[in-house]
């Protein structure tokens, strides 16, 4: 849309107010409001803005930013009041010089973008977030408790949790996101709506969206909507799994091979080679939080071993099922991701692994089709070369520091702001005393 197109919907939107929107290192949602009148002026010149208040950003010397406004990402908040009407925009971010702000999480995944759309192909990515609906058992939101009580693809006519999952499935609709299925997840509490694959930057748009419309209805209905991986002990975490593919200007998907066992073209297996090749490093951006690695464990569905397979839900990298004659569908499953990552950053991770296994030719050892990992003896994971992802988010920031593919991905200033807050939060965890701790070692030590 250019500006006299977006003003126009603007008004027949009802619009009052229109967030400018763009996302910190970590991946939290940032806006700056402005009223319709000042929308013009803001879509023309874009804004300024004090980057040095902003997580990562920029050193308080060199704290003003510009943003500008992305018109095509334009869309109605469905939750605002009709009489304060509230749209959505989000931007990319600049230097007062001009040039692309180096530590912009969107401006990255778009530089790595870039480097495929050189090449005439389109990175699709189909995400699967899972969160859980809380209800509060105290003033401050601290140990809350599941929504219901319903279990995996539960279904109630009359349970609340489907009533609100069906709004939050509508609102997420209306914003553009053409959600596909929604349904509850194995753990009480627990929910997962997808939507249409998209190419990597609108799909990385599409899940700060739903994060955070999940969120605002889930509040309107009184519960806490939470994104972390692993909220409660003893039941599975949460996970975004995404499925990947590539394809060309037509739109044809360039990982089908009808002549491959696997139906899968040497571009396919140049991703899974080195999204395996990197796994270890790529946790740190795909599962960045501490409380991920108490989800990427054995026993609850999370991948923890790194290997391949069709249809085997234990490898780290899954090729789905698909109907005959239906070569679109054709995909790779990577299923270590979670939704705490900042997607931009986490798909421009996954982009970087990719490329260099395909630009290098890299061959995927033999995919663990018949074999449960999970019940495998270390003898014999040793014997297979199967390795297994880091057991917490010092150990995969140790990983990533090694990894130069990952970590120009990022960018030298992105790279650092990153490792520093990611250390910082690890600094504070360690320091802290656990009621675990205190129930163990209190009488006992």
């Amino acid at each position: 849309m250019d500006t006299k197109e977006l003003l126009a919907r603007c008004q027949e939107d009802n619009v009052k107010f229109v967030s400018f929107q763009f996302s910190d290192i970590v991946g939290n949602v940032k806006s700056v409001d402005a009223p319709l009148a000042q929308v013009a002026g803001a879509l023309k010149n874009g804004i300024w803005f004090d980057g040095s208040s902003v997580e990562g950003f920029a050193r308080i010397q060199e704290g003003d930013m510009h943003l500008t406004p992305d018109a095509d990402t334009y869309a109605v908040l469905p939750w605002s009041p009709p009489d304060m009407r509230r749209a959505r925009v989000f931007c990319d971010i600049y230097t007062p010089n001009g040039e692309p702000y180096a530590k912009d999480p969107r401006g990255t995944l778009k530089r790595q973008l870039k480097k495929l759309e050189e090449k005439g192909w389109t990175y699709n990515i189909g995400p699967e977030p899972e969160f859980f609906l809380f209800r509060r058992n105290d003033g401050n939101g601290m140990h809350p408790v599941p929504h219901d009580v319903g279990g995996y693809f539960d279904f109630s006519p009359n349970d609340e949790a489907v009533r609100v999952r069906s709004e939050l499935m509508a609102a997420l609709d209306m914003m553009g996101l053409e959600v596909e299925v929604g349904h509850h997840e194995v753990a009480r509490g627990q929910h997962e709506i997808d939507f249409r694959f998209a190419d990597a930057l609108k799909t990385a748009d599409n899940v700060l969206t739903l994060k955070y419309t999940v969120k605002a209805i889930a509040a309107a209905h009184g519960l806490v909507a939470s994104f972390m991986p692993k909220p409660i002990f003893g039941v599975n975490g949460s996970g975004m799994h995404c499925h990947q593919s590539i394809s060309d200007a037509e739109g044809n998907n360039l990982f089908f091979d009808d002549d491959d066992e696997f139906k899968l073209s040497k571009l396919a297996y140049g991703l899974i080679s080195g999204q395996l090749k990197h796994a270890r490093a790529l946790s740190a951006v795909i599962a960045p939080t501490i409380n991920s690695y108490k989800r990427l464990v054995p026993g609850y569905e999370a991948p923890v071993y790194v290997g391949w397979a069709q249809l085997n839900r234990s490898a780290l990298i899954r090729i789905p099922r698909y109907n005959e004659g239906m070569t679109q569908a054709v995909r790779c499953e990577l299923r270590c991701p979670d939704p705490s990552s900042n997607p931009y950053l986490a798909f421009s991770a996954m982009i970087a692994a990719a490329m260099d296994g395909i630009e290098n030719g890299l061959v995927p050892p033999k995919p663990l089709n018949s074999i449960n990992v999970y019940e495998l003896t270390q003898e014999e994971k040793i014997q297979l070369g199967i390795t297994q992802l880091p057991g917490s988010l010092l150990e995969a920031l140790d990983e990533l520091d090694k990894d130069p593919v990952i970590k120009d991905a990022l960018g030298k200033d992105l790279y650092e702001v990153f490792r520093r807050a990611k250390l910082s939060e690890w600094d504070e965890y360690r320091m802290q005393v656990m009621d675990w701790e205190i129930e163990k070692y209190l009488e006992t030590a």
